[in-house]
């Protein structure tokens, strides 16, 4: 009897320690796994995060007439994924904005989360005719405002009509690579560069791209994009 209790008593030591075994090895597995996956997700997060940039400008920006997918913020963003560029681009385009309403909207048309900013305002200011001292004025509190977030700029330009005299015109010409200097944006001169009075590339009102005009002016604009996504590549790492 004694011998029995004996081998009992023995056989539940093992048992025991077979279990504590047991739990051990799987509790060193579920660390590993656990830290593996977190290790893993934080990489993935990290290389899947893309740069946000705000398209932030009137109807070339917004898409006038055309499919969303057919914006400029659309093909652009196409475009540099095509490229091997992890990007989001955002439609910050109003139809119509002058500069001074797009100085009006900036809190809620640029988010916190952006991290470069494309700005494309001034056409409607001179086809309107308004006074050039006030879009310098509009543009240069908006380029403040990027400046105090701290955000990489590309500043695209406009050309003038010429219905509004010469002297209008050169100032207005003036006006942007001026600003461009000042702030030390990534400046490309002229957003309609190649689309502008071409029929194939707009649409029937002579003033606003189709959708090949866009994609002209993505092409265009591309190198003068990537400037920028490496300014904000550099910002963010430095």
């Amino acid at each position: 009897m004694a011998s029995l209790l004996l081998r009992r008593d023995a056989y539940r030591q093992v048992e025991r320690r077979r279990f504590r075994l047991l739990w051990a090895n799987r509790l060193v597995c579920l660390a590993a796994l656990v830290a593996a996956f977190g290790v893993t997700s934080f990489q993935v997060s990290a290389e899947e995060k893309p740069l946000v940039v705000v398209a932030f400008g009137d109807s070339l920006t917004a898409g006038y007439r055309l499919r969303p997918s057919q914006s400029l913020p659309s093909q652009l963003e196409a475009a540099l994924k095509a490229a091997g560029r992890n990007v989001r681009v955002i439609n910050a385009g109003v139809s119509g904005d002058t500069t001074g309403a797009g100085l009006s909207r900036f809190d809620w048309a640029v988010p916190s989360n952006a991290d470069a900013v494309i700005l494309g305002l001034g056409a409607n200011d001179a086809l309107r005719g308004l006074p050039v001292a006030d879009a310098n004025r509009n543009l240069t509190a908006i380029l403040d405002r990027l400046k105090e977030k701290g955000l990489p700029v590309l500043l695209a330009g406009f050309p003038s009509p010429s219905n509004w005299g010469d002297d209008y015109q050169v100032a207005f010409a003036d006006m942007f690579p001026a600003l461009a200097s000042k702030y030390g944006t990534v400046y490309y001169p002229n957003l309609l560069h190649g689309v502008a009075m071409d029929p194939k590339l707009n649409l029937d009102d002579g003033l606003h791209p189709n959708a090949d005009g866009i994609a002209v002016i993505v092409e265009r604009i591309m190198p003068s994009v990537l400037k920028l996504l490496d300014r904000t590549a550099d910002s963010k790492s430095g």
